[in-house]
């Protein structure tokens, strides 16, 4: 199918004003285009789009709202109708119909304007200085680029084994720590858009999985520097369906099947590999014994290594672009 973009202006007019007044912008130099890319999550969505309409800024910046939707049904124009009737924050929507998560982010940086590209994930939410947070920190460090953590939101009381097995805790680091390239993700980052000036394609396609990782991979390669800022928290929502054992193993078989697209991945890798699905499946009796929660992380780990052999066979195990949830 063809690449489309839609701009949302054209289909419902102009429908936001600036959250400041002429002469107030004229006096800010930085802007901040925060990023979303979504596909089917309308519930989520909105509630992203809520907690973005009063970030604080401290008067150092503006921000607008870029939303890439990867539904060529484009199931967020809905969402974008109703926020537009209801707030006065600078919105443009842009529809990437072909489903990758690559081009996605890719629609939304062609079509964002700003000094500062900031990127949250559209299951994800905010507190009111998130924003500032992320842009003081950059100055602070004079970097390129901040990460911040992600942290799990529970609107319903999960298992007792998902809260054991800590699924959804990702590790954190110390404010100021200059990240490598596999600390690098876009649920949560601001970065000085001038980094993509001489980059044709800033997510490359044929990842279907860790296009993020390998973004920073090749910036950090150039020269560029993220550091770790650890009190620019995000909240990624984790539904009920994320806990079922059959989503996470479709996760990890995704994530691992990436693998062998890594920099420096070779025949260590591989054997690496094969030992751990040995090693993991002989001792998932053992796991089981000592509960769920040790037990599922068993199989996850298992199933990533599963995944990154299958690959290695030139076998597919996920044919999705997405494992929803």
């Amino acid at each position: 199918m063809k690449e489309s973009s839609v701009d949302f202006n054209s289909l419902l007019g102009t429908f936001y004003v600036s959250r400041l007044m002429p002469d107030e912008m004229t006096n800010q130099t930085n802007h901040i285009s925060v990023c979303i890319c979504t596909y089917k999550r309308p519930g989520f969505l909105k509630r992203l789009l809520g907690e973005l309409a009063d970030q604080a800024t401290g008067g150092l910046f503006t921000y607008s709202i870029v939303v890439a939707d990867n539904d060529q049904l484009q199931s967020a124009k809905d969402v974008l109708s109703d926020v537009a009737n209801t707030s006065t924050m600078p919105i443009t929507y842009y529809v990437e119909p072909r489903q990758s998560i690559a081009l996605a982010r890719n629609k939304a940086i062609e079509n964002a304007t700003g000094d500062f590209i900031a990127f949250i994930d559209d299951d994800e939410f905010p507190p009111k200085h998130w924003l500032l947070t992320l842009f003081n920190a950059c100055n602070k460090y004079d970097v390129d680029g901040v990460l911040g953590p992600v942290k799990p939101h529970f609107d319903e009381q999960p298992p007792t084994w998902v809260v054991k097995g800590k699924f959804y805790e990702r590790s954190t680091y110390p404010t100021g720590l200059v990240i490598d390239w596999r600390k690098g993700r876009t649920g949560n980052v601001l970065f000085k858009k001038g980094i993509l000036a001489a980059v044709e394609q800033p997510f490359r396609p044929e990842f279907r999985a860790g296009s993020d990782q390998d973004f920073f991979r090749r910036m950090i390669e150039e020269g560029h520097v993220f550091i770790w800022c650890d009190e620019a928290v995000a909240y990624e929502v984790v539904p009920p369906i994320r806990w079922k054992r059959t989503f996470m193993l479709r996760s990890a078989l995704l994530k691992g099947s990436m693998e062998p697209m890594t920099a420096n991945f070779g025949a260590r890798d591989i054997v690496k590999s094969v030992i751990a699905v040995l090693a993991y499946t002989a001792a998932l009796p053992l796991a089981l014994m000592l509960g769920q929660h040790r037990f599922m992380d068993l199989l996850v780990r298992l199933f990533d290594h599963l995944g990154t052999l299958l690959a290695c066979l030139g076998m597919n195990p996920i044919k999705d672009q997405y494992v929803t949830g």
